[in-house]
This record gives structure tokens, sequence and C-alpha cells, in this order.
């Protein structure tokens, strides 16, 4: 156990949020020049949160309940402020997002959630 747990912890959230968001924007976008820089930031931080997810515990472990649903709301509500800041900035197409089916899919591609 790491004495920065509650760092790492704040580090994944804040880079895999990002990914999530990249990904609902990747999917609202039409302009391939911007979706290939949403592709590059995607990888980039869904990367550097499997490494703050094996530096928290080993991947072949279990977190902890608590660890997952703290983890699972910073997530969403980090993801759904941003949305909707975008949809403020006349974005087109995050109306109908599911930001919950999306954090589901990268908390179990990080083996977070089952």
């Amino acid at each position: 156990m790491t004495q920065n747990r509650n760092k790492l912890i704040a580090l994944l959230i804040g880079n895999l949020a990002n990914a999530i968001l990249h990904r609902i924007l990747e999917r609202a976008i039409d302009n391939d020049e911007i979706i290939s820089k949403y592709r590059r930031e995607i990888k980039t931080s869904f990367e550097v949160a499997k490494q703050y997810r094996q530096k928290i515990n080993p991947a072949h472990a279990c977190l902890p309940e608590k660890d997952i649903g703290y983890i699972k709301r910073r997530v969403m509500n980090k993801v759904r402020a941003e949305v909707a800041l975008r949809i403020a900035k006349g974005y087109a197409n995050l109306q109908d997002v599911s930001v919950e089916e999306q954090t589901e899919k990268a908390l179990r591609e990080l083996k977070i959630d089952t």
C-alpha cells in the first residue's frame, strides 16, 4: 500500500474522466482532424490512468467496494460537469450522451469495477 494513495486515486480520477470526456466528444464531432486529436488524448489519458491503477492496487487484486463507489461517483460527476460546460459553449450532439455507460465501460477496462 502506498502512502500517497489518496493522491493516486485523485490522479486516476482526473485522467479517467479526461479519457471518457474525449470518447464522448469523439462521437459528437464530424471533423476528422479533430477526431484524431481526441483519439490521441484518449489513448494518452487512458494509459496514464492504467499506470495509476497499477500503483494504487495491483490489477489482479480487487479494490475495496468503497473505493469503487467513490471513483465511479467522482468520475461521473467530473464528466457530467464538463459535458454541461461544453453544451453551454455550443457543442452540438452532446444532449443524448450516456455518461454512465461510458464510465462503466472505462471502469471495466481498467478492472476497477466488474
